[in-house]
């Protein structure tokens, strides 16, 4: 969900004339390489990551502090992987550094040491903002606009401090100076108005008044795959009957996936809904299936969205965007961090149910979930609304233009061809 939309707006900078390098894990290799780009291995196992980070959170990746344990225990466990790829020599012909690590870890400090432009990624609103609560923050009740604005500085404070220590031993390595005791980089980022990028639809999350001209939100940064095509089964399937949901929960393992999967199959025999399962790393639909239901490894969600009565996913920001894109309303079943933000943003469209936490999930909340999807004219029309004003955004082709335009303006002797 991360890497994806980082993999298509690195296709999107190859396309315009620069040399893209993405530093990532093996899981994500044959993706990078597909579309062309050139791969630099962060050493980990991102799928057994997650795994390990979810089961550490036991079930309760919706309460902040074992949300937080889980995080930071995964976090802290490849934090030597993004010290050793971050140290390499083969990164040292960068430059430019674009990253989406949180607080700029590694990358800032690198991008500081070699004296190249830096410029931030996000696929979630991380700068801060009195509108809202910080987005990772479980619970989305706001106790107004200064609260709104302090949890900013509180997930700030309290997510840096594991990595003061690795990260200041990286800068000592580097030759700088150690960051701020208290918060890291992001202060000196903010003050020094350093481009962010943000790859989500302002339809989905209006720009506050106080962020600066630095931040853009460009859109979904979307990956093309022209050559894809589904199987004849698919297509038959499809052809066969109404169109069906898509349910699937992308990166997201679930701790028992033939009990998921049962629990899944009940709410669809209670609405009477056709579906496609989406196995993802939940691992769904592994054992036998009604002929109502079509079990399905991969599909990319542009293609397959928009062919769906609805669409039940977890949350990812990326997973969201294309639901929203899709023009049919959509259910999220958040597991934890950022995932009941965007829960929160699809209701409050009005394109989708409220959200149902995956630790409390009930066959019969979803079935009346997805009743209410494919029963509900008004939202049906919102959801083709909102479909209709997103069309015509054009996230990555935006998101070259600014870090072009950037480039062009920068003034270092590590100033080059913007190879990073």
């Amino acid at each position: 969900g991360d890497i994806q939309p980082c993999v298509a707006l690195g296709k999107g900078l190859a396309d315009a004339g620069y040399e893209v390098r993405v530093v990532t894990m093996a899981n994500f290799e044959p993706m990078v390489r597909q579309h062309g780009l050139e791969f630099f291995l962060m050493e980990g196992d991102a799928e057994a990551l997650v795994k390990d980070m979810l089961r550490q959170m036991d079930g309760k990746g919706l309460q902040f502090v074992r949300m937080y344990r889980g995080i930071l225990r995964t976090f802290g466990a490849i934090s030597r992987s993004y010290h050793k790829a971050f140290s390499a020599e083969a990164l040292r012909d960068s430059d430019a550094m674009l990253s989406q690590l949180p607080g700029g870890f590694y990358s800032y400090d690198l991008a500081e040491a070699l004296q190249i432009p830096y410029i931030a990624l996000s696929v979630i609103p991380q700068e801060p903002t009195r509108a809202w609560p910080v987005p990772v923050l479980p619970t989305r009740a706001s106790l107004g606009q200064w609260y709104n604005r302090q949890t900013f500085r509180f997930t700030n404070l309290v997510g840096w401090q594991p990595f003061r220590a690795p990260i200041n031993r990286f800068r000592a390595e580097l030759g700088l100076k150690p960051a701020s005791f208290l918060w890291g980089n992001t202060l000196r980022i903010g003050r020094e108005r350093v481009p962010v990028i943000q790859g989500f639809s302002e339809q989905v999350v209006p720009t506050p008044p106080e962020w600066g001209e630095h931040i853009h939100t460009t859109g979904y940064w979307i990956l093309d795959e022209p050559d894809w095509q589904p199987s004849p089964e698919l297509r038959a399937f499809l052809d066969a009957g109404d169109p069906p949901v898509a349910i699937g929960f992308g990166s997201m393992p679930v701790p028992d996936p033939d009990s998921t999967t049962r629990l899944i199959l009940e709410a669809l025999e209670s609405s009477g809904q056709r579906a496609i399962l989406l196995s993802g790393w939940a691992q769904l639909g592994r054992q036998a299936l009604p002929e109502t239901v079509f079990p399905l490894d991969y599909a990319p969600y542009p293609w397959l969205f928009p062919r769906m009565a609805a669409i039940i996913h977890h949350g990812g920001s990326g997973t969201t965007g294309l639901a929203l894109r899709s023009g049919v309303p959509s259910l999220v079943i958040p597991f934890t961090a950022d995932q009941p933000f965007w829960g929160e943003r699809t209701h409050a469209l009005g394109v989708g149910p409220a959200a149902l936490p995956f630790s409390t999930l009930t066959a019969d909340d979803l079935a009346a979930a997805l009743r209410t999807m494919l029963s509900d004219v008004t939202m049906q029309q919102r959801a083709a609304q909102l479909r209709d004003a997103m069309a015509a955004e054009q996230g990555i082709q935006t998101a070259v233009a600014i870090i072009r335009d950037y480039l062009d303006r920068w003034d270092s002797p590590g100033k080059g061809n913007a190879r990073g």
